[in-house]
Parts: structure tokens; C-alpha cells; sequence
């Protein structure tokens, strides 16, 4: 995985789009030992207790661009965007103490918890010293205040949590993470209904949100910053544009970034593989996102902590082939993926003939790229001396990516942004993964 991402940033445009189309590579030597990690990368404690630390660090896109962000991490560890995903259990008793090393005060909203207390006493806005409304929540002082948050966790489900503090600058510095709270009893459960149940070895999350690296530069040279001229450039899910959502968690290329955002599922099957994959929208930008996975819908199963369903308790989930969280809003989705027919030798045979080696794109390192189909299978084909195969076991991929254009690309170019991959492997899995 590795050697993919460094090459697809050198790979040329042409190049590109046959790579995110239809294939990955077999991983290269850096990374050929062990799979990777991918999925949902939660922050647990025995006793519901977190202490986070607002700083400024930097990220990297994948167009060689350095960003100056804002972002929530751990005490005493180091700068990482977005912030940890924290998971607890629904009725807990949770605590949060932010400690604050910027320059201005700085706070922690969590919408949808329960009795949200600051240092004790209810969490409520605060002014200026000319009466203005300077923050909607208890804030931690500018240079080393800190202020500890208690509340009740609430239903469950999915939540961003986000600084309540000069809003418009500080969310777009960075300033936001995801809270997940599980359902008491049942972690294999979204909610509390008894069709939310899905594969806790496949979770995943998608903290979307942009960047105005312009707006960036400016609050990192200390100038003001006319928002009247807010212009988003970068497009990113879990806090990285592609093709670096596709690089594992915690790559060592990546020291800030810590989550991917690629999707590793088997096709349904009833005895082997019954359970759903379950994916956590989370939208901490400031426009819609039309989210799209091609090849496959997904069952919209909750909103901002709420079941779809009816006061009598009716199932209201629906299936649908765009996932549109708006600003603030999470949304939860089952993925079941029963195309399994492409394994078929009867219906679609696999593995699929590969063109001739000179009919492929070669490089820029010893890796092929070959666009004709999203299922590739297993060439049997001699390939020459230092030429990788490419796929591992006849597994495929799909798109997933934002629909509003502007968002798949890297300040304008394609392809970018707010795009990932669904990798399929076949129903019996892949060796070693």
C-alpha cells in the first residue's frame, strides 16, 4: 500500500485515472509483511476519561502542499488531524479535559449529550467585554487554560464533537473530531434496534470536511482574513486528500494524519459472512457533500444519533446510492455487498485475461496499471524480472467520491480530494489478509 500511494502521486494524470479506477497494486516491499490497518480507530477508556490538548501542526496534501491546521489531540502526544475518535457506551458518565496551547481561547461543543457540565457548573455562552457573543460554550483561556468538561452520553450513535469558540475561524482551522457512543450491551449494534446489527470487524468513518489554505495562511502569519473571500481548495475524508485516504492508518509518510479511509469488505454470504459493514458519515465542513459509493448502495440507518424509524417504531431505513450529510450532520449507513456473482466462472470468469504488457501503463516504479475492469483477477502471465502483479487475489475495487466535482479534486486538480476506494475481496478472502 505504501509503494501505490507514493506512486500514484507521481503517476501522470492518464495514468491516474486508470489506477483509481481500477486497480490497486500488490503492496511493495515496505509493506509486504503485514496488511494493512484500515477501518474505524476508536479511543476507549476504562473510565470514560479523555484529555485533549487544542495546538497548531501541520498537514500535508498530496500535491506537495504543507498546511497549517488547528486540530484536538492527545495530552502529551502529538499534533494530529482530525481529532481522536472517541467511543464510549451510551449512559456514561464521561469526562473531557481540554488544555489549550493556542493563542485564544478555545472550546469543546458535544451536540447531543446529555447535561453537558464546564468545571462543574452548566456549559452556557459566553461574552466579550463589549457584551458580544464570543463563544456558545465554557471556554479554556488563551496560553495553557484548560476547562473540564462532564456530561451524560446519549443515544447511540454517531456525533461530531467541535469547538464552540469563533466558530467560522476555529472549525476551519481544524478544530473537531468524531464521538462515537455504542449501544449498552450490544457493541455489534448501531442503535437499539435489532437490525442495526453489523460486522464490528468492519466499521468505518468518514470525517468530511475542506480546507481554505488561504484562510490558513493567514491565521498562521497572524494576519486577519476577510471571510467574505472563503474559498475551499482541498476536499478530505479523516483528514487526508486522495490518494492518501487509501494509504493505511498511522502511514509512516503521513506522521499527522493518522486515519485512512479505505473500505476492505467480502461479499454477503449467509454462513460465511452474514453481518453488514457499518460506515459513520460525519460532515465538520460547511456545504453538503454528496457522497457516492459506486457499484453498491447503502442502507441509511440513523441521523445525528436518531434511528430511521416511524414514533410506532417502524423501520423507516432506506437504500440509496448517494449518502448527502449536511453541515453538522452525521448519518450512518449498513453496506452489504451481494455482487458476489464475479466470482462466478460460469457467469463472469475470473480471472480476468490481462491485456499484454506493453498494452498496460508500467511505473513509475515496477508496478502495473490496467483499467479495463473493476474485478481484476490473477494473471498466470510471466511477468518480466521486477514487475509486481496487479492485485493480490482476484479481489476488485470501486470508486467512492464525493459528486460535486470541485470536491474530488486537489486545489482543481483531478483526481483528488474527497475520493477513496472499496476493495472487494473474493467471498473465501484473501490469503494473509
Amino acid at each position: 500500500m505504501p509503494s501505490l500511494n507514493r506512486a500514484l502521486r507521481r503517476v501522470a494524470p492518464f495514468a491516474l485515472v486508470a489506477a483509481i479506477i481500477g486497480v490497486l497494486v500488490v503492496p511493495g516491499p515496505q509493506s509486504s509483511a503485514a496488511a494493512p490497518t484500515d477501518g474505524l480507530e476508536c479511543e476507549t477508556s476504562p473510565s470514560n476519561s479523555f484529555s485533549l490538548t487544542a495546538s497548531g501542526g501541520y498537514i500535508s496534501t498530496p500535491d506537495g502542499n504543507s498546511i497549517y491546521m488547528w486540530s484536538y489531540g492527545d495530552t502529551g502526544g502529538s499534533f494530529q488531524f482530525p481529532g481522536p475518535t472517541l467511543c464510549v457506551e451510551s449512559g456514561a458518565n464521561v469526562t473531557v479535559v481540554l488544555h489549550n496551547a493556542l493563542s485564544e481561547p478555545t472550546s469543546i461543543m458535544f451536540p447531543g449529550q446529555n447535561k453537558v457540565l464546564a468545571g462543574g457548573k452548566p456549559a452556557q455562552p459566553e461574552n466579550d467585554a463589549n457584551g458580544n457573543l464570543s463563544s456558545l460554550t465554557t471556554t479554556a483561556a488563551a496560553n495553557n487554560g484548560s476547562v473540564t468538561y462532564t456530561f451524560v452520553a446519549g443515544a447511540p450513535g454517531t456525533y461530531l464533537y467541535q469547538s464552540g469558540t469563533d466558530v467560522q475561524k476555529q472549525q476551519q482551522m481544524g478544530l473537531f473530531g468524531a464521538l462515537v457512543v455504542r449501544t449498552k450491551g450490544h457493541p455489534d449494534q448501531e442503535n437499539g434496534r435489532a437490525d442495526s446489527t453489523f460486522d464490528p470487524a468492519h466499521e468505518y468513518l468518514y470525517m468530511l470536511s475542506e480546507v481554505d489554505p488561504d484562510a490558513h495562511l493567514a491565521v498562521e502569519r497572524k494576519r486577519t482574513y476577510n471571510w467574505n473571500n472563503y474559498t475551499p481548495r482541498y476536499f478530505m475524508i479523516n483528514g487526508r486528500s486522495m490518494p492518501d485516504t487509501i494509504a493505511p492508518n498511522h502511514a509512516e509518510w503521513l506522521p499527522n494524519q493518522p486515519y485512512g479511509a479505505l473500505i476492505h469488505i467480502r461479499p454477503y454470504d449467509e454462513q460465511t459472512n452474514p453481518r453488514p459493514a457499518l460506515i459513520r458519515y460525519l460532515n465538520a465542513g460547511t456545504t453538503n457533500y454528496p457522497f457516492h459509493p459506486h457499484g453498491s448502495d447503502e442502507q441509511l440507518i440513523a441521523r445525528d444519533g436518531h434511528p430511521a424509524q416511524a414514533p410506532d417504531g417502524k423501520d423507516l431505513s432506506y437504500s440509496n446510492f448517494l449518502i448527502d450529510p449536511a453541515p453538522g450532520q452525521t448519518v450512518d449507513t449498513l453496506m452489504t455487498w451481494k455482487d458476489a456473482e464475479h466470482w462466478n466462472s460460469a457467469t463472469n470468469p475470473v480471472p480476468v485475461p490481462l491485456p499484454q504488457l506493453q498494452d498496460q501503463i508500467v511505473g513509475p516504479g515496477t508496478e502495473t496499471w490496467f483499467s479495463e475492469s473493476p474485478y481484476l483477477g490473477e494473471s498466470d502471465a510471466q511477468l518480466p524480472p521486477g514487475v509486481v502483479q496487479n492485485n493480490q487475489c482476484g479481489e476488485y475495487y470501486h470508486v467512492a467520491h464525493s459528486h460535486a466535482l470541485q470536491q474530488a479534486t486537489n486545489f482543481g486538480a483531478s483526481f483528488g480530494g474527497m475520493m477513496t476506494l472499496i476493495r472487494i475481496d473474493p467471498p473465501a478472502g484473501c490469503p494473509g489478509q
